[in-house]
């Protein structure tokens, strides 16, 4: 069971309200160690360069979607233990089946509140202590 302040997340996410909000969620259960990216393209870099434990990332973004993300982190050898949260505000059965197939470990669908924030990153690493 990991303590919420042992995670490091990176947020990716095109729109600078919605990473406030998933920051303030984050922060709100104890995580501290976050980093922002403001699109795909921007957090496969970063990702590329430091050390994650958890990516919560939103599905439509322009240069890279959250799919293209999630499938060129699951393809790169030192990122293959990070945890990936897809964030979107669609949930259709095309797009949960196809995050699935390249490996994503929950969804949060928007809008989201702190205590399904908590759910699903719990339901990847267990409880948060």
């Amino acid at each position: 069971m990991p303590a919420a302040a042992a995670l490091k997340v990176m947020i990716v996410d095109d729109q600078l309200t919605m990473r406030t909000l998933v920051r303030n969620g984050l922060k709100s259960i104890g995580v501290e160690e976050i980093d922002e990216a403001v699109d795909g393209e921007d957090g496969l870099r970063q990702l590329l360069n430091k050390s994650v434990n958890l990516v919560i990332s939103d599905y439509n973004m322009p240069k890279l979607d959250g799919l293209s993300l999630l499938r060129a982190v699951r393809a790169a050898p030192q990122l293959g233990k990070v945890g990936f949260i897809m964030l979107t505000g669609r949930a259709d059965t095309d797009l949960v089946q196809r995050a699935a197939q390249f490996g994503v470990n929950n969804y949060l669908v928007k809008p989201f509140t702190v205590a399904s924030l908590r759910q699903k990153i719990e339901e990847v690493y267990g409880a948060l202590t």
